[in-house]
C-alpha cells in the first residue's frame, strides 16, 4: 500500500474529457458586382468600395484579372459575383448583353483560387433591399435588372426583354438606350409609368428602384421608394451567411421556364409592415451588416484605370 496522499499531489479523474472549444473561422467576403459601365467591389471590413471600367469588350476572364489588381491588397476567402443576366445552378444562362464573352462556361472558383457563389446582381441587390412583405426590384442601369421577394422567397426574374410597346422591350426603354434615344424627360415619364402597371401586375406592396441612372429621377414615382447603393453589397454578404437571422429565412430559387407565379395562401397582399418571416420591417440603415463592412450610404468610390 502507498503512504498517504501529500498537499498538492495530482490524481487523475474518471470521467468524460472535454475537448477544447473549437475556433470558429472567421471569413473574409469579396463582393463583386458586374454592370455593363462598371465592375465595383467590396470586402468585409473596408467601407470604400472600389471599381473599374467595363464595357463591350469586358470577358469573363478579362474581369477576374482586373479585379485581382484592383483588390491586390484586400484579403477574402470567398466571393460573391453578381452578374447581369439569369443564374441556373450557380452558372450564367447565357452571355451578358452589355460585356464580351466567355462568361457561361467560365469556372469563376478556379480563376479566383476560392469559393465563388454566382448570383443575378438584381437578386443580389434585392437581397440587401428587402423590408418584408411583397417587394419589386427594378435596377435602372445600362439595362433593366428584376427581381422579386414575396414573404422572404427571392425570385431572380428577367422582365427587361419582355416586350413593353412598339415592338420594343421594358430594357429598351427604361436602360441607358431609353434615355439616349428618348431623353430624361419622356424617360421619367415612362419610369412612372412602368413602376405603375408592374406593381399592379405583380401585386407588389412596393417597389425598390436601385442602378445608376435613379439619380436622373426628379421625383420618385408613387409606390416605389429608392434603394442605397450600399444594397447591393449588402446583399452579396448575406448570401453566404447561413445563421444570420434574415438571410436564414430566405430560399434562394433560381429561375425556371415553367415556374408558375407564387400566390401567398394567407393573403393577396402581405402587410408591408410586417411579415411572417422577418416581424416588422425596418429601414435598411437598420438592418445589420454581417460582415460590418457597409453604412446607410456608401461612399464614393476609388476609381481604377
Amino acid at each position: 500500500m502507498s503512504g498517504p496522499e501529500s498537499y498538492g499531489t495530482v490524481r487523475p479523474v474518471k470521467g468524460p474529457v472535454m475537448e477544447p472549444a473549437r475556433k470558429t473561422k472567421s471569413h473574409k467576403t469579396l463582393v463583386v458586382d458586374v454592370g455593363g459601365t462598371h465592375v465595383k467591389m467590396l470586402v468585409t471590413g473596408e467601407t470604400e468600395p472600389r471599381k473599374f471600367i467595363s464595357g463591350p469588350e469586358m470577358t469573363a476572364g478579362k474581369m477576374v484579372k482586373l479585379v485581382k489588381d484592383a483588390t491586390r491588397d484586400w484579403q477574402y476567402d470567398r466571393i460573391t459575383l453578381g452578374y447581369p443576366g439569369p443564374i441556373v445552378n450557380g452558372h450564367p444562362l447565357r452571355e451578358p448583353h452589355n460585356l464580351g464573352g466567355g462568361w457561361m462556361n467560365f469556372n469563376f472558383a478556379k480563376a479566383f483560387g476560392c469559393p465563388v457563389k454566382v448570383i443575378n446582381d438584381a437578386a443580389m441587390q434585392a437581397l440587401g433591399s428587402y423590408q418584408g412583405g411583397s417587394m419589386l426590384f427594378l435596377g435602372l442601369g445600362t439595362g433593366l435588372g428584376s427581381a422579386m421577394i414575396v414573404d422572404g422567397v427571392l425570385e431572380p426574374m428577367e422582365l427587361a426583354h419582355l416586350l413593353y410597346k412598339k415592338g420594343k422591350t421594358y430594357e429598351d426603354y427604361l436602360g441607358l438606350r431609353g434615355i439616349e434615344r428618348l431623353g430624361k424627360k419622356k424617360w421619367r415619364k415612362h419610369v412612372a409609368k412602368v413602376v405603375k402597371k408592374l406593381k399592379i401586375a405583380l401585386e407588389a406592396d412596393y417597389v425598390v428602384l436601385g442602378g445608376g441612372n435613379t439619380k436622373k429621377l426628379e421625383r420618385i414615382p408613387p409606390g416605389a421608394r429608392l434603394g442605397s447603393n450600399g444594397n447591393a453589397f449588402l446583399g452579396g454578404f448575406r448570401l453566404w451567411e447561413k445563421d444570420h437571422s434574415v438571410l436564414r429565412q430566405f430560399r434562394l430559387i433560381h429561375r425556371r421556364r415553367s415556374a408558375s407565379p407564387r400566390i401567398s395562401e394567407k393573403s393577396d397582399h402581405p402587410s408591408k409592415s410586417s411579415s411572417p418571416l422577418f416581424g416588422p420591417a425596418r429601414s435598411t440603415a437598420d438592418q445589420t451588416d454581417p460582415d460590418g463592412a457597409l453604412a446607410a450610404q456608401t461612399p464614393p468610390m476609388r476609381e481604377y484605370a
